[in-house]
């Protein structure tokens, strides 16, 4: 029995991925995907995704429900704290209460980068009325380190850009972050494919979160599955601790003892 538990708040959760439900084909596409990652959590857009606040439309809860499935509702497409507060105590009333929640405040429309002054003061209200915040935010360890104190449950610092596909461009950040914090530290924006999965949890990463390098894919179902080997060789690995690495210098994989020296050799061959 695998006892390597992500446990955010009190909750515990055998898979470290996380998967969103944007961008799929339909929501047929969109469960196929969701069972081959392996994912129990699923995170929701509110102000995009239908959970019940467009009666008569077709709804996610009927593909993804909330028996099988965590569902993580966030704020993507909200610029300020004000909205993205307001749509939190939507998704709230929506889930009959649900308070685990994904907080991100953008700063602009065109590089969708976190305004963390404004993520701050959403996620001081919002855990004020007691939501478990799992926060999306730059790289940056000092911001990172604030939102924990705060009271978040998880900090989700970028890769790089939401939806870039360019992989971790600034590990050594991560690490810093990773080494100073006491909540779980989930990659969240940048992955692009299964190598930039194993990488982020071969650093220490508690988990990924991740939405179009799986929904863009030429096969999503495909490599839903890859992300999820991904993440659990990269976890495993993590886990195993690396050799060290040694800079112009060889080392013979296979004993240096007891081997037979060159000149034994020839007298053999004589």
């Amino acid at each position: 029995m695998n006892m390597d538990k992500l446990i955010i708040g009190q909750r515990e959760f055998g898979s470290r991925l996380i998967v969103g439900t944007g961008k799929y084909r339909d929501f047929e596409q969109t469960r196929e995907a969701i069972d081959a990652s392996g994912t129990e959590i699923v995170t929701v857009a509110i102000r995009r995704t239908n959970i019940g606040q467009s009666a008569g439309e077709p709804s996610l809860l009927d593909y993804v429900p909330p028996s099988e499935f965590t569902l993580l509702p966030n704020t993507a497409g909200c610029y300020t704290a004000r909205d993205a507060v307001r749509t939190l105590r939507l998704a709230r009333e929506l889930l009959d209460g649900h308070d685990l929640v994904k907080l991100e405040v953008l700063g602009d429309p065109k590089t969708l980068y976190p305004n963390v002054v404004e993520t701050l003061a959403a996620a001081e209200t919002l855990v004020k009325e007691g939501f478990k915040v799992m926060v999306y935010t730059s790289d940056d360890p000092i911001v990172a380190r604030q939102l924990e104190e705060t009271g978040c449950v998880a900090v989700m610092p970028l890769a790089s850009l939401i939806g870039s596909g360019m992989g971790i461009l600034n590990p050594w950040s991560l690490e810093i972050i990773i080494d100073n914090a006491n909540v779980p530290v989930v990659v969240d924006a940048g992955v692009g494919t299964a190598s930039d999965a194993a990488i982020a949890m071969e650093l220490g990463c508690d988990g990924i979160l991740m939405n179009t390098a799986i929904a863009a894919a030429n096969d999503p179902v495909l490599m839903a599955s890859a992300m999820r080997k991904a993440v659990e060789a990269g976890r495993q690995a993590f886990l195993a601790g690396r050799m060290p690495k040694k800079s112009y210098r060889a080392s013979p994989s296979s004993p240096t003892t007891g081997i037979i020296a060159p000149s034994e050799e020839n007298n053999k061959a004589a």
